[in-house]
């Protein structure tokens, strides 16, 4: 039979109740401590967790539901999410929305059967305002990053995607740049309203001219970028491209090399993200970097106070990107 929290208390000779304050983190003597680490290592005992849960009415787990696990830019928001839980003794258990083809909402289960102590809705893709609706009305803890919609009544983090783009301009402004293009991404992307908000915004505030016809959509690869350059090199004018990705302005960056158009000194360009790949291309990119992991954490941190009974703020909290200045602008 396995050892059990009576054997450990015998072989340490102390109480049952000493070695249950011990295994659930409170102090004891030194002595104590040391007797207990000693009957163990001895026993080769291992804590029931299972029964632990039950007494604790706590899973110490916590679920993120990722709508794309394979999407690079999640391994930084997942990296703070871990380092918040590790603090906090929890484990947690990733669940792909792609690969079950379900809504976000439907995951939410877990936490009405006691599954999981809190969840993470994490996804760069724009939510449903019936699914944001019902995520609302839920009792349980539960932190969002990505779109939350602009509704009150969640709590949420996302990059301040509008402050990120408006940055840019403001760079190419300060560059002398008055005629400025736009590679925009896929609709179904949260990201992309905001990212053109902040840049028509930015533009009006600056008096730079919004051209209809310097606007192309792409889908945030670097063939989508090749092409969408190529479709903007139809018109003239510009003299600088803000793609709002960096994929996207690494495969426009080809187009132009291809059609003898040099960077900068011909046409400036930036992008968004500030992937790694961003700064070894040539010339190296301007771009903007997303706090990915500080993202991660505050949404854990949300969490973890919801689960520990704080008064948590259902709002929304934004990160500022940084502004990362390499070569591919130049001033006019």
């Amino acid at each position: 039979m396995n050892p059990t929290i009576h054997d450990v208390a015998r072989v340490a000779n102390t109480s049952k109740s000493t070695v249950s304050r011990y295994l659930n983190g409170q102090k004891v003597k030194k002595a104590t401590e040391e007797a207990l680490e000693r009957a163990i290592i001895t026993l080769n005992y291992h804590r029931n967790e299972n029964a632990r849960r039950l007494v604790m009415s706590r899973t110490n787990t916590i679920g993120i539901v990722v709508d794309n696990i394979s999407n690079i830019f999640y391994s930084g928001i997942i990296r703070g999410i871990e380092a918040v839980a590790n603090k906090k003794g929890y484990n947690c258990i990733f669940y792909s929305g792609t690969s079950n083809a379900k809504q976000e909402a439907s995951f939410l289960h877990l936490l009405f059967e006691g599954q999981v102590d809190g969840i993470i809705l994490l996804s760069f893709q724009k939510r449903d305002p019936l699914e944001l609706e019902r995520m609302m009305d839920v009792p349980y803890p539960l932190a969002l990053i990505g779109d939350h919609g602009e509704m009150d009544g969640l709590f949420s983090v996302d990059i301040d995607n509008a402050s990120g783009v408006a940055d840019l301009v403001t760079y190419l402004h300060e560059l002398g740049h008055r005629r400025v293009a736009y590679i925009s991404g896929p609709a179904h992307m949260g990201p992309i309203k905001y990212r053109l908000k902040g840049l028509q915004q930015k533009m009006h505030e600056l008096h730079i001219e919004f051209r209809p016809e310097w606007v192309v959509s792409s889908d945030w690869t670097n063939q989508g970028g090749y092409e969408a350059m190529k479709e903007l090199l139809k018109e003239e004018g510009f003299t600088a491209v803000i793609a709002s990705s960096d994929e996207t302005a690494i495969g426009a960056l080809r187009a132009l090399q291809e059609q003898g158009i040099q960077v900068p000194n011909q046409m400036s360009i930036v992008g968004f993200d500030d992937i790694t790949l961003s700064s070894w291309v040539s010339p190296p990119l301007t771009t903007v970097r997303q706090p990915l992991q500080d993202v991660g954490m505050k949404a854990a941190e949300g969490l973890f106070a919801q689960i520990e009974g704080e008064e948590v703020e259902r709002t929304s909290h934004l990160f500022k990107p940084t502004l990362m200045i390499r070569q591919s602008c130049t001033k006019l």
